[in-house]
């Protein structure tokens, strides 16, 4: 089963950046943000997608019931999936399973980072857990 809804997320995610990525790309924020902006494109009870602006980072947390998938779009940042630290970039997917603990440590270069994040299932919002109440 998880296999399965695996392959549907990245099908989805492929037919979406096929049929989108100049819509995406041009894309901006409809107001000055600090750190982040948040723009929701579309929601069923499947899913919610987003595209997300990061120009600092994102602290640890973690999503109890849901699955992340982002797309890189923009940008460059050092980020966290439970205990692995990596770099992602322009172009590159990440699969955040519901209950791991991730994070945008820093966004490396004057870029913001720009994903395209599906949230599995629909996301009403209520799902972001912190890891650390001085985080906040």
């Amino acid at each position: 089963m998880k296999t399965c809804l695996y392959c549907f997320v990245i099908m989805l995610c492929s037919q979406i950046y096929a049929q989108t990525d100049s819509q995406l790309r041009t894309i901006q924020p409809n107001t000055d943000y600090e750190n982040i902006h948040v723009k929701k494109l579309n929601s069923d009870s499947s899913q919610t997608s987003f595209v997300i602006w990061i120009k600092k980072n994102v602290k640890e947390h973690y999503h109890a019931f849901h699955t992340e998938n982002i797309y890189v779009i923009e940008g460059k940042a050092k980020m966290t999936l439970n205990d692995s630290t990596f770099i992602v970039r322009k172009g590159d997917y990440l699969n955040i399973p519901k209950g791991s603990a991730h994070s945008v440590q820093k966004v490396i270069g004057r870029k913001p980072l720009k994903v395209l994040s599906i949230q599995s299932p629909e996301f009403k919002g209520k799902d972001r857990i912190f890891i650390n109440a001085s985080n906040l």
